[in-house]
């Protein structure tokens, strides 16, 4: 029988057999694009309350075990995300980078990868001088337009949704993998 790679065109599936390092946005891509702010009584402060997709955690957590490097790029601090790229095993977590690309290339060096073995997913402007570099260059389906016509493949799901599972898929099928890590997977 031969191997199914489903939905994934043979051009995106070429680019991502090379992918050894999986880089990401954090608002719009592993979540929903929403940032929650909460009064915190009597402090005058707020706190942010995010929301993550679970198949999103297991998506991440399998490309670990499979060997693919992964981590996050981001303008923003949060302590929610960084609790949650811990629960995932990220191997890399950059937080407040407005401008992405020092962090880009750091995290390239400290892996030892190439662009053509990085895939970067995101969903907004500020991620647009990744994607012009990435191997893979991955939009959501929530992602401005600009972003979608910058992407190698538009993801089926939203950010927040479930996206980042369906691109770690696609690489191990690309890489035929896939086969291998479904029993890896973990709760």
């Amino acid at each position: 029988m031969p191997k199914s790679t489903g939905k994934f065109p043979p051009a995106v599936l070429k680019r991502a057999k090379k992918i050894r390092l999986l880089l990401m946005d954090v608002d719009g891509t592993l979540t929903d694009g929403r940032v929650y702010l909460m009064s915190v009584t009597g402090s005058g402060a707020a706190a942010e309350l995010k929301v993550f997709n679970a198949h999103d955690g297991a998506g991440v957590k399998l490309a670990h075990l499979m060997g693919i490097k992964t981590g996050l790029i981001t303008g923003r601090n949060s302590m929610a995300t960084a609790q949650r790229a811990h629960e995932m095993s990220m191997d890399f977590v950059y937080q407040g980078r407005a401008k992405k690309t020092e962090a880009y290339l750091e995290i390239q060096q400290q892996a030892g990868v190439t662009d053509e073995e990085t895939a970067y997913m995101g969903d907004d402007l500020p991620d647009l001088p990744l994607l012009e570099r990435a191997g893979l260059a991955i939009a959501t389906a929530n992602a401005v337009p600009e972003v979608k016509m910058a992407a190698d493949y538009v993801t089926h799901r939203g950010g927040g949704d479930g996206a980042v599972r369906e691109i770690v898929e696609l690489i191990l099928k690309a890489q035929g993998r896939w086969k291998a890590a479904i029993p890896k997977a973990l709760a």
